[in-house]
């Protein structure tokens, strides 16, 4: 699952849990580090990072930075003020980034220029550092993006005057993947320049893929002709060994094999399918208030499914899964489908007929009692996902009004931000917002039949046209097709 579906749920004890489940995982890999929470306010969902976020509101982020003491451990009460703290074995040093303004890009474009005040950059981007930091956040990754043009990570003001001296974080600070690199525009123009820039800004530990050893030859240079002082560097250290000594990396170097069995246990699926459920956002349920669609009967002679996200784990998990742009099948991963959650729901006598893409004539010939709909947007990540149309691909729209037009209809949105979809919701008879529900299709099945009812608030504003954008909550000029917060209700059928 990614963060807009937690955003959704708005429910900070739930986003708790999953981080501690999340701890667990990644001890049992042998991995001490998490690069998570991403804390970027999204406030332009044509940004391919856009559900990497929480929320377009800095409140809902901050609330969710509870995540952090589910990854690290509660911190004590008594505890040093902005000190790194992990609490045992069971947790994992967490990572907020990436500081600071990354989801405020002018037209939300990855990696480019946040244009902002410096009371807006306060104000919006800088809250839930200020939460990860009381928290005991380990580390902080610097962002790709720029403010008001300059690169941050070559932002001193930003990174030693701000972070460290005035919020006084006492972890250490992370470069994003090859950061430093591109300081200067082209890319490695002058790496010199970049290193000493980086981490002159207040940059601690440099993220280097490929070569390493340019990297430690050009700092070694740098520290050598004095360009660099030393006290930069014993800052650096210091930091870092903090960070280690709170791990017990000394103690205890290696993975521990005990953790292995909490590796996609079976708890922690039905942690994951809670999750889904408290996240689905109920848009339209019915042609009209009176007769609603949902909770959808499981009793019924025949139900058709279509739809290329209907069984398609990879669609199911987006971007950032066991690949990096993520893919598409059955075959990458363990989990439900959105199909097989369907079928494990309906009663054993409902004939389910899945046609992914079916033409008009089927649809109108096949006598079904309804249908349901799932299609999205195709997996991605970054500047991959970035997009100015923000249109579903096809067939997407034609099996919306292929099916919808027949036969009474739900479609369900497998999507990573709000998508253009004005155009096709008077067809529907309901519509539900899934987002990047990850492995436990089940949990859409749950709601969809009512054993669950859907609970689900918009935490960003989805807009009627691309030309709108940016638009958020509060802004003069705004009109949404669904706005900020909401989402509708249903009881279940049954007590859960």
């Amino acid at each position: 699952m990614t963060s807009i579906c937690f955003g959704a749920t708005r429910d900070p004890d739930l986003v708790k849990k999953i981080g501690a489940a999340t701890a667990l995982e990644v001890r049992a890999t042998g991995v001490m580090y998490a690069f998570a929470p991403c804390i970027a306010v999204c406030r332009d969902p044509r940004w391919g990072r856009c559900y990497e976020s929480y929320s377009e509101d800095h409140r809902i982020v901050q609330a969710m930075t509870e995540i952090i003491p589910g990854l690290q451990g509660e911190i004590p009460s008594n505890f040093i003020k902005g000190a790194p703290y992990v609490s045992g074995k069971r947790k994992v040093a967490a990572c907020a980034k990436h500081y600071v303004g990354d989801g405020g890009t002018t037209d939300g474009i990855n990696a480019n220029n946040t244009v902002i005040s410096w009371k807006g950059l306060l104000s919006i981007h800088m809250p839930a550092y200020v939460n990860a930091i009381a928290k005991g956040v380990s580390t902080i990754m610097i962002s790709f993006s720029s403010w008001n043009g300059v690169k941050m990570h070559a932002n001193h003001k930003l990174i030693t005057g701000y972070l460290k001296n005035t919020l006084k974080f006492n972890g250490f600070v992370i470069s994003d993947w090859q950061g430093i690199d591109d300081i200067t525009n082209p890319p490695d123009a002058n790496y010199t320049y970049s290193v000493l820039k980086g981490i002159g800004a207040g940059i601690d530990m440099i993220m280097v893929p490929y070569n390493y050893t340019t990297f430690i030859d050009t700092l070694t240079f740098l520290v050598k002709t004095e360009y660099i002082p030393m006290t930069r560097i014993d800052d650096a250290v210091k930091r870092i060994l903090r960070v280690k000594f709170t791990l017990g990396l000394f103690e205890s170097p290696y993975g521990d094999l005990s953790f292995a069995n909490y590796l996609g246990s079976q708890e922690h699926r039905e942690l994951a399918r809670e999750a889904v459920r408290k996240s689905l956002v109920l848009l339209k349920n019915g042609k009209s208030e009176e007769k609603p669609l949902l909770p959808l009967p499981k009793k019924a002679s025949k139900i058709l499914v279509a739809g290329p996200h209907a069984d398609n784990l990879g669609y199911q998990c987006g971007g950032w899964t066991v690949t990096w742009q993520g893919l598409s099948g059955n075959n990458q991963t363990i989990g439900t489908t959105i199909l097989a959650g369907i079928k494990n729901t309906i009663d054993p006598t409902t004939e389910v007929v899945y046609n992914e893409n079916p033409d008009p004539s089927f649809v109108q010939s096949g006598n079904f009692s309804y249908a349901i709909v799932v299609v999205g947007e195709h997996p991605y990540a970054e500047t991959a996902g970035d997009s100015f149309n923000l249109t579903i691909p096809t067939p997407g729209p034609s099996i919306i009004t292929n099916v919808c037009k027949s036969v009474k209809c739900v479609v369900v949105l497998i999507i990573g931000r709000p998508v253009m979809i004005e155009p096709y919701v008077g067809v529907m008879d309901a519509l539900v917002a899934a987002w990047l529900p990850g492995t436990e299709g089940q949990g859409i099945a749950d709601v969809l039949f009512g054993d669950y009812g859907f609970t689900g608030k918009l935490s960003r504003t989805w807009f009627k046209n691309v030309d709108q954008l940016p638009m958020n909550v509060g802004d003069p000029h705004y009109d949404p097709l669904f706005p900020f917060g909401f989402g509708l209700t249903t009881n279940p059928t049954k007590a859960p």
